[in-house]
């Protein structure tokens, strides 16, 4: 299995970015995935949520300027995030998730580096 974000990047204050994670190895459309990030120093904070009906949730510090999309056949999802603040400066993490009786599959990503800055 096999979790991979990308698109990170140094944006400035007022600026937009897509994050990407891809997904093998997993029967992708039956995983809930999360978008968490964590800055130094802080504890990691739960960003969006999209289940397998794409349903969404979004963090507090985040609602109205992010969007959580997926796109199964791509066994992907996608983070939009615009007007973007210094303080969303953090690395970014995905992970998939599912349970099925008594088993848990969690899978996690190693992450992709958002700095917002002038």
């Amino acid at each position: 299995v096999q979790v991979v974000e990308s698109g990170g990047a140094l944006v400035q204050p007022g600026g937009s970015l897509t994050l990407s994670c891809v997904t093998s190895g997993i029967m992708f459309s039956i995983y809930t995935v999360d978008w968490h990030r964590q800055a130094p120093g802080k504890e990691r904070e739960l960003v969006a949520t999209i289940t397998p009906s794409r349903d969404t949730n979004y963090g507090d510090s985040v609602k109205g300027r992010f969007i959580v999309s997926r796109d199964n056949a791509k066994k992907t999802v996608y983070l939009q995030m615009t007007t973007l603040k210094s303080e969303d400066t953090a690395a970014y993490y995905c992970n998939a998730h599912r349970s099925s009786g008594e088993y848990y599959y969690d899978y996690w990503g190693n992450g992709t580096q958002v700095t917002v800055s002038s």
